[in-house]
């Protein structure tokens, strides 16, 4: 049976995804509520049935009160024994039955299958995001929204069927048993409705920015938290724990503000709508006692009318509260929305094909990007690189070499001017195709927190175990991984690496990194600081490796030490955003130009980085 609710709404089924979600609410809600339309419209028929029975009942309840007073209980057993009968095989039979299918629904069917479909739409929303637009905020908080706006979402829904259904058809259903007794003894009720909406209405106004604030304040709190934590051992390297604290005490204390400011709005709600329903069981009692002295009541609709009012003063604190929790649970999935819906900044063009990859020719003109800031970045450098060429590409830093990089991958679209491959501008094909024919070794490798496998093999998941052990060995990594092994025991390849790898040693993870890349085998291989984290003697085994591994292959190798780049078929240095020196290693120690300088200025086989220009 459970597996029948389960199983009604898929939540990994296929949509359209779009790069421009909905910014607000309701249309928001309304894309992820789609396959949920049918359950839905089940959900809220059952609800509304299963409020009518318990507003049924109590009406019942006053009539038997009647029935009781007629007269002698055999007659009253013979005159209306069977009726009693069958509402007791309905109570314990068809209530059940009802209620179980609406419970189903909402436990077994909406809440897993909803949150868990606006998680994984989320998150590959999210993962389609540029890499800029991870760098402009805090993974912490990124996360967050992603793990708490789904089960928001599902709360509302829950809610919705719960408590607001259930509560405006027992509202109603009251209304129409009093009606029936007597049409005056609605008058009070009315009147309690009116005060009680405008009580509603007053704290749905004032909670929902209330606990958007909240909710914007805590994940204030994790991004700082997890900031501290990623970056630990800066703040132990510099013996910061108490700036740390600091740094999180101001977030916290924000946080624990905006929740007291949203707990004095429940709080005034709670003293007023218990002053609320104090009149309403005053009045709808005192009104049907009244009658009944002057006999135009029975005692079975005084029963009824004061069952009624018992019942919706119980239930009243259950729907304002369950009112506020829905309003604040729409307030964090507007919150999650603020990461959720952003549109995706960089897209593939509409008519974007997979790159044909021929023989690995890489032109840059008139190349410009400064990241919306005027300065910084490159500045209209042109450049062709030949297949298979080795080019290094030296200069200060802030010269614009990552900038190189991250739009050659296209991490960002250029400003001006534009990267072809084989003639194909690089943003008119996809994102995919490009990077599947590049390789690219960074300064600090940044780990997967899986096990060494499954890193090396990142970079060719279908490689073989042979090919990937055969990579590990090329790239001098075999040898520590079989030593390797994590808390849960889990040995060499099976150990896992921690964190963006922190359980390994920096060179430790760079030939990890090494192994990866290799693995991978692209015909276009990038180099930034490939071998910056390792020691001398393994530096030189790896160089070997990587010379054999850049053979056949177009080579862009970004480097400070010189010497590893020294045997460049070409060497390009910039300065500022533009190409000022270009040829050779003897050609530009001939020109005596700035290589020259730095070569003359390394020590230890690194540029004098904050050299002045001369």
């Amino acid at each position: 049976m459970f597996r029948f609710f389960e199983n009604l709404v898929d939540p990994y089924e296929p949509w359209a995804q779009t790069d421009t979600p909905p910014r607000k609410l309701w249309p928001f809600l309304r894309e992820y509520v789609r396959p949920f339309h049918a359950v839905f419209a089940v959900t809220g028929i059952l609800s509304v049935m299963v409020a009518s029975i318990e507003v049924l009942l109590i009406w019942y309840v006053g009539r038997m009160v009647d029935l009781l007073a007629q007269g002698e209980p055999q007659a009253v057993w013979q005159s209306h024994g069977t009726e009693i009968i069958l509402v007791g095989v309905a109570i314990l039979l068809v209530r059940p039955i009802i209620a179980g299918a609406d419970v189903a629904l909402l436990h077994n069917t909406i809440l897993p299958n909803f949150g868990t479909l606006i998680r994984w739409r989320a998150h590959t929303h999210v993962l389609r995001q540029p890499v800029g637009w991870f760098e402009s905020d805090f993974a912490g908080r990124i996360a967050n929204r992603i793990m708490q706006t789904p089960p928001a979402a599902g709360d509302a829904v829950f809610q919705t069927f719960d408590a607001v259904a259930f509560a405006i058809t027992t509202m109603i259903g009251s209304a129409l048993v009093l009606a029936d007794a007597d049409p005056r003894l609605m008058l009070p009720l009315l009147v309690w409705f009116l005060l009680y909406a405008a009580l509603v209405r007053w704290t749905l106004k004032r909670a929902g920015p209330a606990s958007k604030a909240s909710s914007d304040a805590r994940s204030a709190v994790t991004g700082r938290v997890v900031d501290a934590y990623t970056n630990i051992h800066s703040v132990k390297l510099f013996a910061h724990h108490d700036r740390e604290l600091r740094y999180a005490h101001d977030a916290i204390e924000h946080a624990r503000s905006t929740f007291q400011k949203e707990m004095r709005i429940i709080t005034k709600m709670d003293v007023t709508l218990t002053l609320l329903n104090g009149f309403l069981i005053v009045s709808v009692t005192g009104w049907a006692l009244y009658l009944w002295f002057d006999g135009q009541a029975t005692v079975g609709i005084v029963a009824a009318a004061t069952a009624l009012v018992l019942r919706l003063n119980n239930m009243t604190y259950w729907i304002m509260w369950a009112t506020t929790s829905l309003v604040q649970a729409l307030g964090v999935v507007a919150e999650g929305m603020e990461t959720i819906a952003q549109p995706i900044g960089l897209v593939d063009a509409k008519a974007a094909k997979p790159l044909e990859f021929r023989e690995g020719r890489v032109e840059l003109q008139e190349l410009s990007h400064h990241y919306g800031r005027g300065s910084g970045g490159l500045d209209r450098i042109s450049l062709t690189i030949r297949p298979g060429e080795k080019i290094g590409i030296i200069g200060r830093s802030g010269a614009g070499k990552s900038t190189l990089v991250k739009l050659m991958l296209r991490f960002y679209d250029p400003e001006s001017g534009r990267i072809l491959i084989d003639g194909q501008d690089i943003t008119q094909v996809t994102q995919d195709s490009l990077r599947l024919q590049i390789g690219m070794v960074q300064q600090d490798s940044s780990l997967l927190h899986r096990s060494v496998r499954d890193n090396i093999l990142y970079g060719r998941p279908d490689a073989s175990e042979e090919e990937m052990i055969l990579a590990a060995k090329q790239a001098e990594a075999h040898d520590f991984i079989l030593t390797l092994e994590d808390p849960e025991g889990r040995k060499g390849y099976d150990a896992h690496v921690g964190e963006r790898g922190v359980k390994l040693s920096g060179g430790q993870r760079q030939r990890v990194g090494i192994a990866r890349v290799i693995l991978k085998n692209a015909p276009i291989l990038i180099l930034d600081e490939a071998t910056s984290a390792l020691d001398s003697e393994v530096e030189a085994a790896i160089q070997d490796t990587l010379y054999g591994v850049m053979e056949g292959k177009t080579v862009i190798a970004i480097a400070h030490r010189l010497s590893t780049i020294a045997a460049m078929d070409r060497i390009v240095v910039l300065d500022d955003g533009r190409i000022v020196e270009t040829g050779s290693h003897a050609d530009l120690l001939a020109q005596g130009g700035l290589y020259a300088r730095f070569w003359a200025r390394q020590s230890g086989g690194f540029i004098g980085i904050e050299e002045a220009a001369q």
